[in-house]
């Protein structure tokens, strides 16, 4: 259900324990322009999650997103150092799923099954 690389666990882990946060983290679903993707946030457990802990880091998925999506990938890439000034990789969470998301291929400028995007 959840596949966490070793550098997201080491990031996440070292960010909860310098900001002293005892909080599980949640994986859901953004609408953003380009389309749906998914994020993660600090919150606490409802009746409809799943808990899984992941070494020291505990990650909440509601049940129905974990049937969309299948399995999750959270990995954290490394910034680039490149210099070339080409726009590189700035770095971060990469968060995907085994499955395409509900509503994905529709963004600002494209139409959707069920109307607007928002």
């Amino acid at each position: 259900m959840i596949e966490m690389t070793d550098a997201a666990e080491k990031k996440l882990k070292q960010y909860l324990e310098e900001n002293k946060i005892d909080s599980p983290v949640r994986v859901f679903i953004i609408n953003g322009c380009s389309g749906p993707s998914l994020g993660f946030s600090l919150d606490q457990q409802k009746e409809e999650d799943n808990l899984i802990e992941q070494g020291a880091v505990q990650i909440l998925v509601s049940r129905e997103l974990a049937e969309l999506c299948g399995t999750i990938k959270i990995d954290f890439i490394e910034p680039s150092t490149s210099s070339c000034g080409c726009g590189g990789n700035s770095g971060g969470f990469s968060l995907s799923s085994e499955r395409p998301l509900p509503g994905s291929g529709c963004g600002c400028g494209s139409s959707c099954s069920s109307g607007s995007c928002g």
